[in-house]
């Protein structure tokens, strides 16, 4: 089991910044391909961000130039840093930890866009 608790979501400005930490409990995080999603109110929830175990990413288009998904192994944490935010961006982000066919969620964190 792996246990995964998000948090730094809020409320930011157009254009601003905001980092989200995923801390994983239970198992080496290091063992698993780390995602981030978001669901944004009356939309499926979709991929924003993938780590893999060899530290490679992938970014969904909208995200792309703007999120990074660095992981930190010693730390058992994997965060997701986010600039030039748009109102588009607002949505719930939830952390989601794969190996296999076991996977794994966090509870969310909200983050809102708004002048």
């Amino acid at each position: 089991q792996v246990q995964l608790v998000e948090s730094g979501g809020g409320l930011v400005q157009p254009g601003g910044s905001l980092r989200l930490s995923c801390a994983a409990s239970g198992r080496t995080l290091s063992l698993y391909v780390m995602s981030w999603y978001r669901q944004a109110p009356g939309k499926e929830r979709e991929l924003v961000a993938v780590v893999t175990t060899d530290a490679n990413t992938n970014y969904a288009d909208p995200v792309k130039g703007r999120f990074t998904i660095p992981r930190d192994n010693a730390k058992n944490t994997v965060y997701l840093e986010m600039k030039s935010l748009k109102p588009g961006d607002t949505a719930v982000y939830y952390c989601n930890a794969a190996r296999g066919a076991a996977t794994y969620w966090g509870q969310g964190t909200k983050v809102t866009v708004s002048s």
